[in-house]
């Protein structure tokens, strides 16, 4: 059975052009601090989730590649996934010891993994559909009423700028990712709460099993659903 989830996409590109109409409208009031620029791929190395919206409409764009670019990210997804599984598991023990959550997120800060989209010459073989983490990078962002910034742009600590509230926009993306579990009456309620990183979101088949679609349910749609590129 095919699954059509483009209304759902529809608005998450919606979403999109939000993030990318604040980025614009930073970079125009903060030339001279948001210093991103072509060949640059500091934030190609950061560790961050999607949420489920953002990790299927990922993984729909992906198995549009043409097979050798996909080889080649099935390679990379795999070998970040194993690094990935290792610093999971090195916060599990972080926590199990009782250390702040503080400690755990800078201790996460601090790792690097490749991201599976980077390409052989530093440039995204996904960058028309890369994820909104990565349209934002560059510029202030407010996480958990704390300031965060990339390290290579060229803002100040301590002064003023106009900041991307990234909490406001993660709720959006989660109610969307809701609707989405709703629309296809997922068995699995809580399925919109689970957060992936870019290599899972690469290596997992969004079928009807994972949703957890119940068998009525694929007797139902079976004859309405159908894939759009």
């Amino acid at each position: 059975m095919s699954l059509d989830f483009s209304k759902y996409f529809e608005e998450y590109t919606k979403l999109v052009a939000g993030a990318d109409k604040a980025f614009a409208q930073i970079q125009q009031s903060c030339p001279d601090q948001v210093t991103c620029k072509k060949g640059c791929c500091d934030c190609c190395y950061a560790l961050f989730d999607l949420t489920l919206i953002e990790a299927m409409y990922l993984n729909h764009h992906f198995k549009q590649l043409p097979p050798e670019i996909k080889n080649r990210v099935y390679l990379r997804a795999d070998k970040a996934d194993r690094k990935m599984a290792i610093v999971k598991k090195k916060a599990f023990k972080m926590e199990q010891k009782g250390e702040s959550r503080e400690d755990v997120l800078k201790m996460v800060g601090q790792e690097k993994i490749r991201c599976p989209f980077l390409g052989d010459e530093n440039k995204c073989e996904m960058y028309e559909h890369r994820p909104i983490t990565c349209r934002l990078y560059g510029v202030p962002q407010e996480i958990g009423g704390q300031a965060h910034v990339c390290g290579l742009s060229g803002f100040t600590p301590g002064t003023s700028y106009p900041t991307v509230k990234v909490e406001r926009l993660q709720d959006s993306l989660v109610l969307l990712s809701n609707a989405l579990v709703k629309g296809v009456q997922s068995k699995y309620d809580k399925l919109a709460t689970v957060f992936v990183p870019v290599s899972s979101a690469v290596l997992t088949v969004y079928d009807e099993d994972y949703l957890g679609i119940d068998s009525r349910v694929k007797k139902a749609k079976k004859a309405q659903w159908s894939v759009r590129s």
